[in-house]
């Protein structure tokens, strides 16, 4: 083996970024690979195939108990090796023991409950959790969202990149404009601070930055939702204002929840799943809540017809449907006589 050859990780990192993905599957596939590599003995992947990756993914699924979608990842994870660094096929069938994909219902709020929630949201949260409301956002398509993708002239907003790389258009609800023209004059004013310094440079996705080197610096490219304070870039090691940290909403909402008696497994997603709920059962059509929130198969949305309001597929209880078309009798509860009850104990005692 060639010494002066990158180590393997080194060359997935590299391919990985000339694809332009995100630092976050970056990391995630490397893990994955160093995790197989373990699993085999520290055996190199070009000495091994797919007899190897089908006994890995049986025993994540196995021993590991694993979900589907983390096997799955596991999967794209070394399929990427073989193609993309090591330029090999797989020879042979992968058939591993698959991690079984149970059907969960989204957890979702009643309008009341999401009432409470932002009634103990302030600041910052408050906003981004309207957004995840108001407009259907995933939680890092909030916290990435740029000033240029937001139009308060026509009431929506631009989703660039989202989940399967796809672009879209959602709402910009209005009672959220003022807060947010609040949010990005103190956004401008960090940004324009920066710039004195000598910073103010943001990231920009898939070489951007080549084409157009000044774009960085301009204030149409900012987030919306910067962070408080500098941080060097873990690829290029440039000092930069990165968006806030996600993990400040979550912890924010959970102790919301928690403040708010909201007895459910609440998280930022929530909101999102509470958002398409709440437009179905104000009588949109499926199509328009499946463009809003980005699905590509409208079957994904239908998930959502299972947690109207008024139960599953919208079916109203018998019981419920009696007490609107007849008049129930009143159920009367008779207290027991206990002087009557006695007498006649003392009656058979003395028979007897």
């Amino acid at each position: 083996m060639d010494a002066s050859a990158p180590r393997l990780l080194d060359q997935v990192r590299d391919a990985i970024r000339r694809k332009h993905y995100s630092i976050r599957t970056e990391a995630t596939y490397c893990d994955w690979i160093r995790r197989y590599i373990l699993f085999h003995g520290k055996k190199h992947p070009k000495d091994m195939g797919a007899a190897e990756i089908e006994r890995f993914l049986t025993h994540l699924a196995v021993a590991g108990n694993v979900a589907a979608s983390t096997q799955n990842q596991a999967l794209c994870a070394l399929v990427f090796l073989y193609k993309h660094v090591l330029a090999m096929e797989i020879n042979g069938k992968i058939d591993a023991v698959r991690a079984k994909r149970p059907k969960r219902l989204p957890v979702v709020l009643s309008k009341a409950e999401v009432d409470r929630l932002m009634a103990n949201l302030r600041g910052v949260h408050w906003l981004m959790a309207g957004l995840l409301y108001g407009a259907g956002l995933r939680l890092m398509e909030c916290v990435r969202l740029r000033v240029k993708d937001v139009d308060f002239n026509q009431h929506h907003i631009i989703v660039r990149a989202g989940k399967g790389d796809k672009d879209r258009v959602t709402l910009l609800p209005e009672r959220l404009i003022p807060e947010l023209e609040n949010q990005l004059h103190y956004a401008k004013g960090l940004h324009e601070n920066d710039l004195r310094r000598g910073y103010g440079c943001v990231y920009l996705p898939n070489a951007l930055a080549r084409k157009y080197p000044d774009a960085g610096k301009s204030w149409i490219w900012q987030y919306v939702f910067p962070s408080a304070a500098l941080s060097k870039d873990p690829r290029s090691g440039e000092t930069r204002r990165h968006h806030i940290d996600e993990s400040g909403l979550q912890k924010a909402v959970k102790a919301a929840a928690q403040k708010a008696e909201i007895h459910k497994p609440v998280t930022p997603h929530t909101l999102r799943h509470s958002f398409a709920t709440h437009l179905l059962e104000n009588g949109y059509d499926i199509r328009t809540v499946q463009e809003l929130l980005g699905h590509n198969d409208v079957s994904t949305t239908m998930i959502y017809t299972h947690v109207l309001q008024r139960g599953p597929a919208a079916v109203r209880s018998p019981m419920d449907g009696a007490a609107q078309t007849a008049a129930v009798a009143p159920i009367r509860l008779v207290k027991p006589d206990y002087r009557e009850r006695s007498q006649r104990w003392s009656q058979r005692a003395r028979t007897a």
